[in-house]
């Protein structure tokens, strides 16, 4: 059974950085496709940003140059870098894994992981 483990959320001043990470376990293959989302209070869960076996990466326009999805395959782990943390991106934030071909055409959307994580959670302050 594919498990996923988000680490590395916490409380940060606004314009600082964090790293979260996501340890995956329970299969052998290269996972076909990653991701970051994220869920705010009273607000709908948001793609932030997915990433290919391969490497393709594509981001949510709201992050764009401020954070970096990566994965280290050997070590089945993704990371997402943030930096330049803004008061928007406080939320919760999941770890996603696992698509079918679907992922393609809408990368950021939740409907095509099969995978979740319990979620980290991030605070950004003024």
């Amino acid at each position: 059974q594919v498990q996923l483990v988000e680490s590395g959320g916490g409380s940060v001043q606004a314009g600082g950085s964090l790293k979260l990470s996501c340890i995956a376990s329970g299969y052998t293959y290269n996972m076909p496709c990653m991701g970051w989302f994220r869920q705010a209070p009273g607000k709908e869960r948001e793609g932030v940003a997915g990433i290919s076996a391969g490497g393709l990466t594509i981001y949510d326009d709201s992050v764009k140059g401020r954070f970096t999805i990566s994965r280290d395959n050997g070590k089945k782990t993704l990371y997402l870098q943030m930096n330049s943390l803004k008061l928007e991106d406080t939320a919760m934030y999941y770890c996603a894994a696992g698509c079918g071909s679907e992922w393609r055409a809408t990368p950021l959307s939740g409907r095509v992981y099969y995978y979740w994580g319990q979620g980290t959670q991030v605070t950004v302050s003024s």
